[in-house]
Parts: C-alpha cells; sequence; structure tokens
C-alpha cells in the first residue's frame, strides 16, 4: 500500500518530482524503523515483567510482584513530560534528525542496563533501584521519541497523504510491540524452559534491544532533515522554548484532552492485556501471549487504513467515532473478557476493542503535528502528549491492578470508560485539523 501511494505521488514526469518521491518514502522508512527497535525497548519491560518480576521483588503473592513492576512501568511514563520537554527543545532548535538519534542512544544504555542487573536475592534493595534508574533513562527517551518521531515522518508527508504516512509511527510502534512479543514466543515454545525464562532468560531481549538500538542509532545519522525545520526563518521567532509553546495555550490544552481517553484505551487493550488474561481471565502465560500477539498484528495492519480514511474524511470524523465506540463498549468488553476462557472469544473481544483503539491511534500523532507551527512543533506534539500518558497512559496499569488487589477489578473498567467519555467532549468541540493544518503556515 506504502507504494502504490508513492506512485500517486510521483504522477509529475519532471525527474525532481520522482527524485523527491523517492527521498521521501526513503526518509520515511528511517525514520520508522528507528522508531520499530526503541519501542521495542520499550516494551519488552512490559511483555516480560512476568517472569522478572520474583527477581527484583522479595516473594509475596503474584499481584503484589506485578503491582511493584507496574509501579516502575510508570516511573518511566512519569520521565516522559521532561524527555518530552528536553526532545522537543533540542529537535526545535537543532532538528529533527539530532533529536531521534540521541533518544534512541538514551534507549539502548536503558535496554543493556536492565540486562545486566543482579537480582534482589544478589544486591537486595540495590535491584530495584537500578531497574528504576534503567526506566528513568528509557523514560526520557521515549518521551522524546513520540514527538520528534510524530513531527518528523508529518513534516516528510506530503499534505494529501499526511494521515496516511503518519500512521506509520503506530504502525512502527506496534511492530516494535509485536517483536517483544515475538522474542517471548520463541523463548516460550522453541528454547527455554519456564524456569529457565524466571531465571535467566528474560535477560535476553534486554540485551539484543541494546544492540538494536546501536544499529538504529547509525541507521538515523543517515537521515536527511526535513524541509519545514531547515526553511523556518521567520524573523522574531524562536525555536523550542516554553515561552513560545505557550503562545498556543488552545493547542496544548487540545492535545492534553484528545489524548487522555485514547492513551488510556490504547494502554489497556495492548500492554495490560496480557497480564489481565493471565491474573484476571486464568489464561496460561503462553495462551495470553498468542493472543496478544495475534490482535496487535491486526492491530498493526489497520493503521495505515484509517490513517488513509482520514485523508479522504478528515481527522474529526474518526476522533468521534473513537469516542463514541469507546465510551459504548468498553465496559461490556472488559467485563465478559473477565469472565470468559475460551481462547477466540478474549481473541474478538480484545480485536475489537484495539480496532476501536484505531480510529484514535491512527491519526493523533498528524493531528497534533498539525496544531503546531514548525517553531514549536515538535516540543508541542511531545511535551503535552507526554503529560497526558505519563498521568493517564502509564497510570493504566497500576490503577487496574490496584483495583484488583482491593476487589474491585470493574472499577477500572468505568475508569477508562470516563477517560474515554471526556475526550469525547473535546473531539466533538474541536476543529479538523486537516483542514485547519498550521503546516501549511
Amino acid at each position: 500500500m506504502l507504494l502504490s501511494v508513492m506512485r500517486s505521488d510521483m504522477t509529475d514526469p519532471n525527474p525532481t518530482s520522482s527524485e523527491k518521491s523517492a527521498h521521501r518514502l526513503k526518509s520515511i522508512f528511517g525514520g520508522s524503523i528507528g522508531n520499530l527497535v526503541e519501542w521495542y525497548d520499550w516494551y519488552i519491560y512490559s511483555a516480560f515483567s512476568l517472569y522478572f518480576a520474583g527477581a527484583f521483588f522479595p516473594e509475596k503473592n503474584e499481584t503484589a510482584q506485578l503491582l511493584n513492576t507496574a509501579g516502575i512501568f510508570a516511573i518511566g511514563f512519569l520521565m516522559r513530560p521532561v524527555g518530552g520537554w528536553l526532545m522537543g527543545t533540542y529537535a526545535d532548535r537543532k532538528g529533527r534528525k539530532a533529536a531521534l538519534t540521541f533518544s534512541v542512544l538514551l534507549m539502548s544504555a536503558g535496554s543493556l542496563l536492565i540486562a545486566v542487573i543482579p537480582s534482589y536475592n544478589q544486591i537486595g534493595i540495590l535491584a530495584p533501584l537500578v531497574l528504576v534508574l534503567a526506566r528513568i533513562l528509557q523514560g526520557i527517551s521515549v518521551g522524546g521519541e513520540y514527538g520528534t518521531s510524530a513531527t518528523y515522518l508529518s513534516e516528510m508527508a506530503t499534505k494529501k497523504h499526511r494521515g496516511y504516512y503518519s500512521s506509520f509511527q503506530y504502525v512502527t510502534l506496534i511492530m516494535g510491540q509485536l517483536l517483544a512479543l515475538g522474542v517471548l514466543v520463541l523463548l516460550q515454545r522453541c528454547f527455554l524452559t519456564q524456569a529457565q525464562l524466571h531465571a535467566w532468560g528474560w535477560r535476553i531481549p534486554f540485551a539484543i534491544g541494546a544492540v538494536l538500538a546501536v544499529s538504529a542509532m547509525y541507521l538515523r545519522r543517515s537521515l536527511t532533515e526535513t524541509e519545514s525545520f531547515t526553511r523556518e526563518t521567520t524573523p522574531g521567532k524562536t525555536r523550542g522554548t516554553i515561552e513560545a509553546l505557550f503562545e498556543h495555550p488552545k493547542a496544548v490544552l487540545l492535545v492534553i484532552g484528545l489524548t487522555m481517553g485514547g492513551t488510556v484505551a490504547f494502554y489497556t487493550f495492548s500492554t495490560y492485556m496480557q497480564k489481565f488474561l493471565v491474573n484476571t481471565s486464568k489464561f496460561s502465560k503462553d495462551e495470553a501471549t498468542l493472543i496478544s500477539a495475534l490482535t496487535l498484528f491486526v492491530f498493526m495492519l489497520a493503521q495505515p487504513l484509517f490513517g488513509l480514511l482520514s485523508d479522504k474524511v478528515g481527522r474529526k470524523p474518526l476522533l468521534i467515532a473513537f469516542g463514541v465506540l469507546g465510551t459504548i463498549t468498553t465496559y461490556p468488553i472488559m467485563t465478559t473478557l473477565g469472565k470468559t476462557h475460551d481462547f477466540w472469544m478474549a481473541l474478538a473481544l480484545i480485536l475489537i476493542a484495539l480496532l476501536i483503539t484505531t480510529l484514535y491511534t491512527a491519526i493523533n500523532a498528524v493531528v497534533k503535528a498539525e496544531l503546531f507551527p514548525v517553531n514549536v512543533r515538535a516540543l508541542g506534539v511531545g511535551f503535552p502528549y507526554a503529560i497526558a500518558v505519563s498521568l493517564f497512559g502509564g497510570s493504566a496499569e497500576y490503577i487496574a491492578l490496584s483495583f484488583k488487589e482491593h476487589g474491585h477489578a470493574d472499577w477500572f473498567y468505568w475508569y477508562v470508560t470516563g477517560c474515554i467519555f471526556a475526550s469525547l467532549f473535546v473531539y466533538a468541540f474541536m476543529g479538523d485539523t486537516k483542514k485547519y493544518s498550521k503546516m501549511e503556515e
């Protein structure tokens, strides 16, 4: 599909036009591959937490150990606003390419640190403290990655296919998650026993991630800077400062509001589902991993389709559809999912929820990029988004496990529904960024 869209951009027989299209494809591919590696590093923490939770915390019940690892997962998210601010500022001042390269370097360092941390039995309280440090580095990295890569892909795209091109951010994001699950499935079914995975096998994917991140760093060094950044020479405009960002207060609040419901839905039905199936629905770890992998694969394939649809009908109709469908279906889906022990029923329910969430994920990057002028675009996309994700997305798993531990698991279902409903109000009253994009200024 990507090549067919590229051909539609190459209707001009002028060789320069063809060269630009080929260059655009290469840049989007290069930016996306780096995004894939970075998000693989981020998600292997969640994918393998069922196995390494006991290595970093004293033995209690499984829910308590998962709660501790989820808390550190949330700490990584709390650092994302710092990353969104630092990397967004850096990207708006020094360029998208430089920020993308530095962010993947930080991710590599965090993954390598987790791969070599001794267990709690060996160094005591230092083990979880070093784990926190590693997640802080990764949180800063991924906080800067989102805003910068969203800006880069949006600026490299043509106006006609901006939604389509930008959707590849979530394609590679989900591909990174699938790669993490794929490594887990291979280790589970082909190479290691459950005892070996719990003892030391969980370190393997973090070591792989560190190596891949170094490779991605070198790949990103060959990227070309966007024309939007290099041509921004408006007199009197400062680049990448908080003061310049808050000259656009409505856009900042819009980013937070439209992200709230979408990020809770995304992290609930993607990263948390593996644990939910094991801890609540009582599926085996192998079954839960397979269900997560299959549903995420379809979820990934759906992103470009909805991105392309937004180029035809606009961004707002898709966001409103997500808000309405998410509000109506979340509670019944999660209630039924918590009671079912049928593999195919669980797969179908999660798939429905993820396809509804696609109405948000496929276009959320381009919507945010279209709200800001070029001098604060990376900061404007990354910083307020990271605040919303830290408050709502990163805490979703912790809130869910906390409610469950206190005997009120269904309260979390209402919480997700409420967050989506709150964002629906934002979608209803905001303008369609496809029609009023600041990327044309």
